[in-house]
């Protein structure tokens, strides 16, 4: 199954269950995302601090409905885990610097 990523609506429906309930119950009790710190500006921005190397590239991309959003990647990952720096709606470039002056001031002096 690690393999063949499906969503759970698709495996409830695999093993005869409602697949609907199964995806909000894995959403709201098992993925703890109830209790995620960023829930409350995620629509705006995401910083995961933790993600940064000594290489970083910026990039900005258009996902749904022409929302814009400037990505920061930590290219030692490539593009697997942990590779998500920063995701940030817009590409105002203070808009993007408070997002990244969020991470630690020892962190950003490494890239």
């Amino acid at each position: 199954m690690d393999n063949h990523p499906i969503s759970c609506y698709h495996l409830g429906q695999y093993f005869q269950l409602d697949g609907k309930q199964l995806q909000e119950q894995c959403k709201e009790h098992i993925s703890e995302y109830g209790d995620w710190d960023q829930k409350p500006h995620a629509s705006d921005w995401m910083l995961f601090a933790k993600n940064v190397s000594t290489r970083l590239s910026i990039d900005e991309t258009a996902l749904s409905n022409g929302e814009l959003y400037t990505i920061v990647t930590n290219k030692e990952a490539k593009g697997r885990k942990g590779a998500i720096v920063a995701m940030i709606k817009g590409s105002v470039a203070e808009d993007i610097i408070t997002v990244l002056k969020k991470i630690p001031e020892r962190s950003r002096k490494r890239v």
